[in-house]
């Protein structure tokens, strides 16, 4: 039979999640208006053409740039809304190498750690019944590797990073160390892509398409990226080896 506190308790956290809910349809109701609003003027041939005065726009107010770059990727990265690879590219274009790459690196970590925030208290029970199986081997791989397990999903993207961002949600690693190692897993990625922007204009990213990164230091960023996973996941495995036989010397 529910006590009478126990009726209050969850009527409590139901009032809660219902706020949650609220605050996030909100967020995502405002990014929508926000996105057909200006998706004509955002798209990459109206970019391109306004790349001039963009420039300007950039050198006399930076620092609000960077605060309004951040604020729009970590937005979409957050509501797992596709394109932010392409964000990637043309932000690159925009404010050059450097500068992208700590904006997106920060950015992007702080949409992932939105999501798995939203996962963990928002969308529990939807997460768990679509994401199961993985939550179980993500918990036993957790269990068994401990950060090395999210920073090699991290550097060898095996698994989509909305899923990984949804599924970590509902373990129990801390936000603080899903904030750092996510930081560290993505940044390889983030300099390649980031890298491949920087060395076109947006009017020849928007004039050629792909056909624009047919280029030898592109195609050299691209390799780099495809082996370094492959050297990352040499070296865990050397380290498990190691911890393996340390254990096996001690029993």
């Amino acid at each position: 039979m529910e006590t009478e506190t126990d009726g209050t308790m969850n009527s409590s956290g139901a009032q809660r999640t219902i706020k949650r809910m609220l605050v996030f349809l909100s967020v995502a109701a405002l990014f929508v208006i926000a996105f057909v609003s200006l998706g004509e003027r955002l798209s990459l041939q109206n970019l391109a053409g306004q790349e001039a005065a963009l420039a300007r726009f950039r050198d006399d107010h930076l620092v609000l740039v960077y605060l309004l770059v951040f604020l729009l990727y970590a937005t979409v990265t957050g509501l797992s809304v596709p394109g932010a690879t392409g964000m990637t590219l043309v932000i690159a274009s925009y404010l050059g190498f450097w500068p992208a790459v700590v904006t997106i690196s920060f950015a992007s970590t702080m949409g992932a750690t939105i999501s798995l925030l939203f996962s963990r208290y928002l969308f529990r029970d939807s997460i768990e019944r679509r994401f199961g199986d993985r939550l179980f081997t993500f918990n036993e791989a957790l269990e068994r590797e401990g950060i090395f397990y999210l920073l090699t999903l991290r550097l060898i993207p095996a698994v989509p990073f909305f899923v990984i961002n949804l599924v970590m949600g509902l373990t129990k690693m801390r936000v603080r160390t899903y904030w750092w190692v996510s930081q560290l897993g993505m940044l390889p990625g983030t300099c390649v892509y980031v890298f491949m922007g920087s060395r076109l204009s947006l009017s020849v990213i928007a004039e050629k398409g792909a056909a624009g990164f047919f280029r030898w230091d592109v195609f050299l960023a691209l390799a780099l990226l495809g082996l370094f996973p492959l050297a990352v996941k040499r070296l865990i495995a050397t380290r498990q080896a190691g911890t393996n036989e340390e254990s096996d010397r001690s029993s």
